[in-house]
């Protein structure tokens, strides 16, 4: 793909590629079930970011991760794992950005405890403040994080595309919520679409 200069008002948006979710001795995969096809993923995303960070894109991750004490983590959250588990603790590795997506310098990374990455967090006043007003989102889990902050993203009036190949979630829920959000919430294509239509100027 050829670089060009991008518009000022497009970002890329890398939900929960955390170890705790995409390597094998994450939590996620350890205690309830791997997400399929995360090898395959994981390397679209880079591939994407690569693409990404080449034509100036801002790009911004989020961690879902909680207090060690687990007093910020919704009920569910707790009951779903072990009682001697502990998914996802704040500054833990199984919290950690996955090492093949590791953030670089000038990336933005926002912390949240829920599903809607908007929720309890300063990502719309970021998102705000860096003249932000379309979004490429990728990551996991397709039907719980991803869904629940593109559906978000699209009622603040934010621009949103998804990167199909780059999100993964189990299979009986994963092209489910693709075709939800392709219903009305983004657009939803392949990240060389994706980010051809974010290096494009929007329609005046």
């Amino acid at each position: 793909m050829n670089a060009t200069s991008p518009t000022p008002d497009a970002a890329v948006l890398v939900i929960d590629m955390q170890n705790g979710f995409c390597h094998p001795d994450g939590s996620v995969p350890r205690h309830l079930e791997p997400l399929p096809r995360m090898a395959e993923v994981v390397a679209a995303n880079a591939g994407l970011l690569a693409a990404a960070r080449e034509a100036g894109l801002p790009i911004l991750y989020t961690r879902h991760v909680f207090r060690p004490d687990r007093l910020d983590a919704p009920p569910s959250s707790v009951a779903a794992f072990p009682a001697d588990a502990e998914p996802l603790l704040r500054g833990s590795w199984d919290a950690d950005i996955i090492g093949e997506l590791a953030p670089e310098p000038g990336d933005v990374i926002i912390d949240k405890n829920r599903f809607d990455a908007f929720l309890y967090t300063d990502l719309e006043v970021v998102l705000r403040a860096l003249g932000i007003r379309r979004l490429l989102v990728t990551g996991v889990v397709t039907s719980i994080c991803v869904e629940s902050t593109v559906r978000s993203a699209q009622q603040r009036d934010f621009t949103v595309h998804v990167a199909e190949d780059c999100t993964s979630a189990p299979a009986d829920q994963h092209q489910a919520a693709l075709d939800v959000m392709a219903y009305i919430f983004a657009t939803v294509a392949p990240w060389k679409e994706c980010l051809a239509s974010m290096l494009t100027p929007p329609a005046a």
